[in-house]
């Protein structure tokens, strides 16, 4: 069984990952270009090399799944799923690729 750390860097690296689709569909097939962006530089909070990164820029870094990220997650799929209309533009998204 994995454990605690390893659990959480999984989870981790898989929201950064459905975040930053996320964003890239907002980019891309929508009207909302800024969004799409900002939601692109928020899935870098959850890779572990960028929380490195920042340590050492600024001494400071996010725990790994501290109550910061957990609370952004939530606002995250809040703001895509219902504010940032997400089942839309995925449709958008299958129409232009079914072209």
């Amino acid at each position: 069984m994995p454990d605690k750390s390893t659990a959480s860097d999984i989870i981790s690296w898989l929201f950064g990952i459905v975040v930053a689709v996320i964003g890239v569909v907002n980019v891309f097939w929508g009207n909302d270009m800024g969004f799409g962006i900002f939601l692109l530089l928020l899935s870098f909070i959850y890779f572990l090399p960028v929380n490195t990164i920042l340590r050492k820029l600024t001494g400071f870094s996010i725990p790994k799944m501290g109550i910061v990220k957990i609370v952004l997650g939530i606002f995250i799929i809040w703001a895509s799923l219902g504010v940032g209309e997400l089942s839309d533009k995925i449709e958008l998204m299958m129409n232009d690729l079914r072209k």
